[in-house]
């Protein structure tokens, strides 16, 4: 697994590309949290597009990061994400409590309506 990451406008973009698995999922969390902490993050947006397995773990290291930014006031984004993750996340119920997206982008365009 590799994990790209960015922060815009207090917007916190992981990228990642691989396995989200077991082996994978307490580095994820640890690099994600280190970020959440130490610079000023309201919203996450997990591009998933180049995610090719994820599994229970890493839909834990998801939710728990969910939690983590609703308790801050923020929302998370689940952006690009294939259709075979995209029915994982479906069946998980991801999608009633988290936002999904087709493109990184429309993350902007979720906050100009906001305002």
């Amino acid at each position: 697994m590799e994990v790209e990451k960015e922060v815009k406008n207090k917007v916190l973009f992981v990228r990642i590309t691989g396995e989200v698995d077991l082996k994978e999922a307490d580095r994820l969390r640890r690099e994600v949290d280190e970020i959440i902490e130490n610079y000023p993050v309201k919203d996450i947006v997990f591009n998933l597009k180049n995610v090719n397995f994820i599994d229970s773990s890493g839909l834990g290291v998801i939710l728990g990061r969910f939690k983590k930014i609703r308790s801050l006031g923020g929302r998370v984004y689940l952006a690009s994400a294939n259709e075979k993750i995209k029915k994982i996340l479906e069946l998980s119920g991801f999608f009633r409590i988290m936002k999904g997206i087709s493109r990184e982008e429309e993350v902007w365009e979720e906050k100009t309506h906001e305002a």
